[in-house]
């Protein structure tokens, strides 16, 4: 059994928490530090499974802007970031595009799909 302590700064609220977490065999057994429900919830998430929302932008043909910001749906495994910000690149949609409009469906295998995050008009 081999114990480890992790420091993080919990942003599941405003409050900013520095928490410990104590691992034991990649398991976690404690977290403390955090004010809230929400911080032992990131915490534990932090420490075993991380995840991230991606959010960049994409070309636009015909449109009244040159780019479209998107993001995922929702947050994808950590290792997965690189991946899908390579699976980005040289995207270009048509005008028009919608606020949730799918970009790329299903992303590097994620079960996630990038969406538009604004509405761009044809020009």
């Amino acid at each position: 059994m081999m114990n480890n302590i992790r420091e993080l700064i919990c942003i599941g609220c405003p409050m900013g928490c520095a928490m410990q977490i104590e691992l034991e065999d990649d398991k976690v057994v404690k977290v403390t530090g955090n004010l809230c429900k929400r911080g032992e919830t990131y915490g534990e998430k932090e420490c075993t499974n991380p995840t991230r929302i991606i959010t960049s932008s994409v070309e636009i043909e015909g449109g009244e802007f040159k780019t479209v910001p998107v993001k995922t749906e929702r947050d994808i495994p950590k290792e997965k970031i690189y991946q899908c910000i390579q699976l980005l690149k040289g995207i270009k949609v048509k005008a028009p595009v919608n606020i949730g409009d799918i970009i790329i469906e299903n992303v590097g295998d994620t079960g996630v799909n990038i969406i538009a995050t604004r509405n761009v008009e044809a020009v």
